[in-house]
């Protein structure tokens, strides 16, 4: 196997990929909080993930994917202050807790659907493995790392040195939150809670050692994943927002039970911004879903190929033209693709182009083994599918690509062409036009449409639209 190379937030340095096992790796990915739908915002980083997931078993490994779900005791903060997400979405919607986490898990498995990214080896939800949080609590407890008050068993970060180190934490700035949930007795406002006994209004509770509760939020990720990939195994991933608290909590959590790292390498996602250059998100109200996308006439494919443009540790701007954009290079790309497959005529390849399809096979790989340079990939597929060698190898290497890019390019029989709402919306304006006998205005709207990627040819039966090439 070729080289690999990551950044590790672990150490802030690009790493050279070592599994822990010869051909074999494990991932775990922080998945979501399932109180409400999962927005682009959430998929841009399980696209990215997928990726990673994808292109590992394309170099050759037995990959182990894990994710997990959040269905309690996540709250509003990260620093487990605030009102429990689930009994927000519950409040929120006259239902249980339980039927709000069954109905945004259908909504997360429907969204990594329309985006392509295949289901985790295993999907697991924190209210299912309670026993797993119970246990490795007794482990860290035993280890010496907890105290009790009021409001349960918390981590005693001053047990555990190096907690500043992996978020580069500058402690002394950082302030308790005051909320019904902040904890007076505890030793320093950065400790945090394990197992909560003190919220007795809490919905979801269940009987430990410590008396009836919940867990804290980041006590799930540490139990599922050693519980699925062993107590120490190859990559975390997430989105940078968890290095200060969440994955630096974890991070003493595998100290504390373990003695050791439990993964070796972390791997962190920025974020999609909507408007103004502002995170995605639901308090902003600025989000819209892989649902809603399909709903104005997208295909949800675009929307992975948008994502594909952007490496995973620069985030994504997002806005309905590059939208609209990405709907049209990906049209134009299964064009490509399905005029490479309709080429019923294999042509020997001459020592010239089998060298030309083993450079593009060395360029796609050592593309996304430099970190994952997916944008640096995805154009080493455009200049395959525009190359001249003969069509059928053609069409054999671009599918080797699209393992990893999952873009479908096997299913493409007749390119259907999507036209975007904006664009619809144009044409049934520009006939009207044509019909007033407004033909300048007209001519106007021509322009515009062409600008945004396709072209019109004007037939008896009406306008014929087709991709601007």
């Amino acid at each position: 196997m070729q080289d690999i190379y990551l950044t590790n937030s672990l150490t802030r340095k690009r790493e050279k990929f070592s599994p822990i096992k010869d051909g074999e790796t494990g991932v775990y990915s922080c998945g979501p909080t399932v109180y409400w739908n999962q927005h682009i915002g959430h998929m841009y980083a399980y696209v990215q993930w997928d990726v990673l997931v994808r292109f590992l078993k394309y170099a050759g490994y037995k990959v182990k994917w894990v994710m997990n779900i959040t269905d309690v005791g996540h709250m509003t903060s990260d620093e487990d202050t605030g009102e429990d997400k689930m009994e927000r979405g519950a409040e929120r919607e006259g239902v249980s807790v339980w039927e709000i986490a069954d109905k945004y898990i259908k909504q997360f498995v429907e969204s990594m659907d329309l985006l392509n990214i295949q289901k985790p080896d295993v999907l697991c939800r924190a209210t299912e493995h309670i026993a797993e949080q119970i246990n490795l609590i007794e482990k860290i407890e035993k280890a010496g790392f907890t105290y009790k008050t009021k409001m349960g068993i918390v981590f005693d970060t001053s047990k555990f040195p190096g907690y500043t180190d992996f978020g580069r934490l500058k402690l002394e700035k950082q302030k308790a939150g005051s909320d019904v949930e902040f904890d007076a007795d505890k030793k320093q406002p950065w400790d945090f809670l394990l197992w909560v006994t003190g919220n007795t209004k809490h919905i979801m509770q269940w009987d430990s050692p410590w008396g009836k509760g919940y867990p804290g939020w980041h006590i799930e990720c540490t139990a599922m994943s050693t519980k699925y990939l062993g107590n120490n195994f190859d990559i975390h991933t997430g989105g940078v927002e968890h290095i200060s608290v969440h994955h630096t909590n974890e991070v003493a959590q595998g100290y504390a039970a373990f003695g050791k790292q439990t993964a070796n390498y972390w791997l962190h996602n920025s974020w999609l911004l909507g408007k103004e250059g502002e995170k995605m998100s639901k308090s902003l109200g600025n989000y819209v879903t892989a649902q809603e996308l399909v709903e104005k006439g997208y295909d949800p494919l675009a929307m992975r190929y948008l994502i594909l443009t952007s490496h995973y540790k620069k985030g994504l701007n997002f806005s309905f033209e590059a939208l609209d954009s990405a709907q049209s290079a990906l049209n134009n790309l299964r064009e490509l693709v399905l005029a490479a497959k309709t080429q019923s005529t294999r042509v020997a390849l001459s020592s010239e182009k089998q060298k030309k399809v083993e450079e593009f096979i060395l360029r796609f790989f050592k593309s996304l083994a430099d970190d994952l340079n997916v944008p640096k990939a995805l154009a080493t597929l455009w200049e395959a599918v525009k190359s001249n060698i003969p069509s059928e190898d053609k069409y054999d290497l671009v599918l080797s690509f699209d393992a990893v890019l999952g873009l479908k390019l096997a299913e493409v029989k007749n390119v259907e062409i999507k036209i975007p709402v904006d664009v619809a919306d144009l044409l049934s304006e520009r006939a009207k036009l044509r019909k007033e006998g407004n033909f300048e205005e007209a001519d106007r709207l021509r322009k515009e449409i062409e600008l945004k990627g396709f072209k019109i040819v004007d037939t008896p039966e009406g306008q014929r639209v087709s991709l601007e090439k």
